[in-house]
């Protein structure tokens, strides 16, 4: 049984996350508190596994409650809420920095915050297979350094949304430091949150990662996370190899099924610059988003795979690449970092 704290300033939010943890039989509450001074009581006294830490509360904030916990002994997992706004998204960023384990957003109309139980339980749930919050180790193999820093003329996109980001935590890590070939990844998320999301897959992942700006070029060994708010368009770009590259661009044109970036924008436009060299994965999410895109990889020349679905919370954008035709194998999770790094290896290291 994994012991839950709760802590949150609002009656209304203990009581709704304290509800949502306890109809699963394997997690149990122990405990709630009022504010970050509360806090450090409990977890003293209720020796939590697991605490759901509020960011902004009276008295003492969730950065506070951080910055002291981060002197004990076998400290609890932690997992931020934040409300969508920017200060709590530098926040959440600064919490994630601080040694905080994952974070979770608050549905900006709170009666609806009920709606997001599953992924709760879920995330709580897998935050207890993840080692402690640590600073990046990566290996430092002679392969792996001759990968990173050189422009990719191999690429694997991956596009996830609701659920997507707990998955993407066992994707990253099955995925070798030394394998070549660029990475982007395109998860839906709220504008100024992705630059904490991609610091928290940085202690995961065995490559860099970081959060994508406009001239990042695609380079073998590292992860680029699309930025929220603006689409990531993969476009032509001259090597100093002399090799046609992929080069990142940022485009503020309309969002597409509603969001920006949109995984079929990444895809469509990495598979006219990477052609056959091009192997996406789709993972959970709402909506159709990914399945136009992963057409034009298939067009292409390229491989598409997706997630089988009981690993999936929603099964939408996974179902909408099977919808156009374009998915060439269903992976369980598990399998997807192997059968990637399959279909990259037998790709030619060519100029793209």
């Amino acid at each position: 049984m994994t012991k839950v704290l709760v802590v949150d300033d609002s009656v209304f939010m203990r009581t709704v996350i304290r509800d949502m943890v306890a109809k699963d039989p394997s997690l149990e509450v122990v405990g709630t508190a009022i504010d970050g001074v509360d806090a450090l009581k409990k977890i003293d006294e209720l020796s939590p596994d697991i605490i759901t830490l509020d960011i902004e509360m009276p008295r003492m904030s969730g950065i506070e409650v951080l910055e002291k916990i981060g002197q004990l002994s076998g400290r609890p997992r932690i997992l931020m809420f934040s409300s969508l706004t920017a200060k709590d998204a530098e926040m959440t960023r600064r919490a994630i920095d601080l040694g905080a384990d994952d974070f979770m957003l608050k549905p900006a109309d709170l009666p609806h915050v009920r709606e997001i139980g599953d992924e709760l339980v879920m995330k709580l749930k897998h935050l207890m297979t993840l080692p402690p919050a640590t600073a990046p180790v990566r290996p430092g193999t002679a392969a792996a350094e001759a990968a990173h820093g050189k422009p990719a003329s191999r690429v694997i996109l991956i596009g996830s949304s609701a659920g997507g980001p707990q998955m993407l935590d066992v994707l990253l890590a099955d995925i070798p430091a030394d394998l070549p070939a660029g990475v982007v990844v395109t998860q839906h998320m709220p504008v100024g949150f992705t630059g904490a999301l991609a610091a928290r897959f940085n202690r995961i992942s065995k490559m860099p990662v970081k959060e994508s700006e406009t001239g990042d070029v695609i380079e073998a060994g590292r992860i680029l996370l699309s930025r929220a708010g603006v689409h990531t368009v993969v476009t032509k770009h001259l090597a100093d190899t002399g090799c046609t590259a992929g080069k990142i661009v940022h485009s503020t044109s309309p969002p597409v099924h509603g969001v920006r970036p949109a995984v079929d924008k990444t895809f469509a436009s990495a598979a006219q610059v990477f052609g056959r060299n091009t192997v996406s994965a789709v993972l959970s999410g709402m909506g159709n988003d990914a399945g136009e895109g992963a057409a034009a990889i298939r067009i292409a020349g390229g491989k598409n795979f997706v997630c089988d679905e009981k690993d999936c919370l929603v099964y939408g954008m996974a179902r909408s690449v099977i919808t156009h035709k374009a998915a060439d194998q269903v992976v369980p999770l598990y399998k997807m970092g192997r059968e990637l790094s399959r279909v990259v290896l037998k790709m030619e290291e060519t100029c793209v």
